[in-house]
């Protein structure tokens, strides 16, 4: 079975072609500036949809795609695994865009797309914050009157649940378990980062809330903050808008350093960047704290994505601060080239700490393949 896996962004759809049998990547691309007809990008995601069948026509070679798999951000209480999309589960997402304003209509207008090239072809939503619904309920309730759960849905909903659920899997192989038999920490460090709690397999405590703003110090967004700033600063003059720009836009690394890579931070060295670093990794240390405390004891600590499988400085600054946790990282191993799955603590360590490459596409394949096997 031959998989085409689609992440729309607003003015970008990512695509990647996949055999979930092999885990092969047969074919993989990108369009952007999608809407910015100026400057040569398509108009709409329709437009940008052609593109890509043109680049799959000269790449696949008459390979015919079986089923369309879409990463969709945000599936509220109702979506808690994969589901087979029709008109009514369109809806149903759309009905979800205030709580993913950036992210939902933009995956809608993917699926549409794709229903309006090839209308008869399976195609599959598989959802950021479905690996989280198995929180309980003490730990995704906010401490908010209760009618703003029932009316607005405020509540702790989790994201990276596709990449969590992909790294708990091979993280237990690595440890010669089944899944359902890991307890750990996983942290997703990417531009975006969310950290969490995994017991027996499942989510039971995660970083990122009601939207991907809470949690970790991230690239441009600034985690958790005292609530009575943003109060302060409508009463100062920011808008809705302003703030919402403040903090997911403006804040995190880039707020404190200038730039959002951590790499150039890195590099750079300035004391700005240190600080900035120091401030992220105490913010991840508290988490990983606490959690090993959610789970009972974990078995592991696990990094993964862009920064958690590349950046071993970060990575040291971080088990560093887990001393008091008996947590040790082993410096040759720790710096070695990422890529491989790998152990990179020291035999006197309480508890492994790996680093496990995340592959989302791979795992939203998967679950596209099944679902549709299913039907």
């Amino acid at each position: 079975m031959i998989i085409l896996v689609i992440n729309s962004g607003s003015s970008s759809l990512k695509y990647q072609v996949r055999d979930p049998d092999t885990g092969e990547r047969l074919a993989s691309g990108l369009i952007e500036r999608i809407g910015d007809s100026s400057h040569g990008g398509p108009s709409n995601h329709a437009e940008a949809l052609d593109r890509v069948t043109e680049e799959l026509e000269a790449t696949l070679q008459g390979k015919p795609i079986d089923a369309v798999g879409h990463r969709v951000v945000h599936g509220g209480e109702r979506f808690s695994e994969p589901v087979l999309i029709n008109n009514e589960i369109i809806r149903a997402i759309d009905r979800l865009n205030p709580l993913a304003p950036l992210h939902n209509p933009a995956n809608v207008q993917g699926i549409r797309a794709i229903a309006e090239r090839w209308p008869d072809m399976p195609q599959v939503a598989v959802f950021d914050t479905a690996f989280h619904r198995t929180l309980p309920e003490h730990a995704w309730r906010y401490a908010v009157p209760d009618e703003l759960y029932k009316k607005y849905g405020i509540r702790r909903y989790g994201f990276h649940g596709t990449s969590f659920e992909y790294v708990t899997r091979h993280a237990a192989q690595m440890l010669g378990l089944q899944a359902a038999d890991f307890t750990g920490i996983v942290a997703h460090l990417g531009n975006g980062a969310s950290v969490t709690a995994v017991q027996g397999g499942r989510s039971i405590d995660t970083s990122m809330g009601f939207t991907p703003l809470e949690g970790l110090v991230m690239g441009t967004r600034s985690g958790d903050i005292d609530p009575s700033i943003l109060l302060f600063l409508l009463r100062e003059g920011y808008t809705e808008q302003d703030l919402d720009q403040l903090l997911n836009r403006e804040s995190g690394l880039k707020g404190l350093t200038g730039h959002n890579d951590m790499r150039s931070i890195e590099e750079e060295g300035s004391p700005a960047g240190m600080l900035a670093l120091d401030i992220a990794s105490y913010r991840l240390a508290k988490y990983i704290g606490g959690y090993h405390v959610a789970v009972g004891g974990a078995q592991a600590l696990v990094f993964t994505a862009g920064i958690g499988e590349n950046a071993w400085r970060f990575r040291e600054r971080v088990v560093k601060r887990l001393g008091a946790l008996g947590v040790f990282i082993d410096d040759a191993e720790n710096q070695k080239p990422g890529g491989a799955a790998r152990e990179i603590s020291t035999e006197e360590s309480a508890f492994p700490v790996l680093v496990v490459p995340t592959d989302e596409e791979a795992a939203i394949a998967e679950a596209t393949a099944a679902v549709v096997l299913k039907k």
